[in-house]
């Protein structure tokens, strides 16, 4: 075969632009790495050094971390005898709601049964592990913190976002989905937690002689959690509600306002009074 100056000639410009064609893709995959590092949607693996897919990946197009658990057969009832007031409170950010109820603003404590009350502080942030953990060790026995917890219709681990603008609001706007704004204003910051069911919490500690009240400001995460609620056998056993409701589009399983009425006649047609609220607390 003979080439001719030519055909040398390009050659080499084919083999140059091929060359440098490939230096750009791989400058293109290096500088995407960054931006999915930059935005934690990647995160390094300290097993093997490697990078991973993270939860906020998982979570980006806003699906729900677990699937709603009405019911469980393995689930054990509460076998204490003496009733009293039990206030759950989901969002219990400082303890700020938790103080209220002992101010009597969610009605009066001296009238609770057995003149006793019992009080369950779940919340997410970490931002507030200090001062609950100050408050739960004012009342040993009486108060039960669940820290780095976010309440929820499933149990499970997932990311938790964070609002770190809020300052003059206890930084209200954190919450699971990643469609709130304040979420996205923090630039997605987040950390992982551990979820909770509500309903099983209310099956193995509460009982029908109770005074049960459920204080509810997660930030969209209602959305998910009444629809599952309305069908839990538990839910029979709460007396009060008080749930601030959210933009849906907070939603991780897309519930419509329908859907969300519907869950609240039924719980309602169940017993459960349901106020309307705002926290105010803050």
């Amino acid at each position: 075969i003979i080439f001719t100056t030519t055909t040398i000639t390009t050659l080499v410009t084919m083999a140059v632009r091929s060359a440098l064609r490939s230096m750009l893709v791989a400058a293109s995959v290096f500088q995407a790495v960054d931006a999915l590092k930059a935005s934690k949607f990647l995160e390094p693996n300290p097993a093997n050094g490697t990078l991973a897919f993270s939860n906020v990946a998982a979570q980006a197009k806003g699906t729900s971390p677990c699937t709603c658990e009405a019911n469980n057969q393995q689930w054990v009832s509460a076998k204490r005898e003496v009733p009293k007031c039990i206030f759950i409170d989901l969002g219990a950010a400082d303890g700020n709601s938790f103080n209220a109820f002992l101010s009597n603003k969610y009605g009066p404590v001296a009238n609770c049964p057995s003149g006793k009350w019992e009080a369950f502080l779940v919340e997410a942030n970490p931002r507030f592990n200090s001062p609950l953990e100050q408050v739960s060790a004012r009342f040993p026995g009486d108060v039960h913190l669940m820290s780095t917890t976010a309440a929820y219709d499933c149990e499970g681990k997932t990311s938790f976002y964070l609002d770190t603008t809020n300052t003059q609001h206890n930084f209200w706007g954190s919450s699971l989905s990643t469609e709130h704004p304040d979420v996205q204003k923090s630039g997605m910051e987040h950390v992982d937690v551990t979820l909770m069911n509500l309903n099983r919490l209310l099956k193995e500690n509460t009982i029908p002689g109770d005074w049960v009240m459920v204080k509810m400001d997660i930030e969209g995460a209602e959305w998910d959690i009444l629809p599952c609620l309305a069908e839990a056998d538990s839910a029979s056993l709460i007396d009060r509600l008080y749930v601030e409701v959210h933009p849906q589009k907070l939603s991780m399983r897309g519930t419509t306002d329908a859907a969300l009425k519907e869950a609240e006649d039924k719980l309602k047609q169940r017993g459960v009074d349901i106020p309307p609220y705002f926290s105010d607390t803050f």
